[in-house]
């Protein structure tokens, strides 16, 4: 048991953005990907959006999320304990 929690906090603590079709209100297939969370970045989205449309490229449609912060807001330099929420939603080209 010991050996399986430092596992499991590995597991959580590391993240991936995922990807979900979803519909525009003009009847457009589009694509929101999330990666929110500390272990990603708002250039973990875009890594996503890349790869879920093959390469053909995107247009981003709409962003919602935690802003990032400052230099001089941070504490000794990271961001620490702010959970993040990232959303990106993209049209495939």
């Amino acid at each position: 048991m010991n050996k399986i929690l430092p596992l499991l906090a590995v597991l959580a603590l590391s993240g991936c953005a995922t990807s979900e079709e979803t519909y525009l209100g003009n009847g457009e297939q589009g694509l929101t990907i999330d990666c929110s969370g500390e272990a990603n970045s708002w250039a973990a989205c875009y890594e996503k959006a890349d790869a879920s449309c093959a390469g053909t490229g995107y247009r981003i449609v709409g962003t919602d999320g935690t802003p990032a912060l400052k230099v001089s807001e941070k504490t000794l330099g990271a961001d620490i304990g702010n959970y993040k929420n990232r959303s990106v939603v993209v049209v495939c080209k």
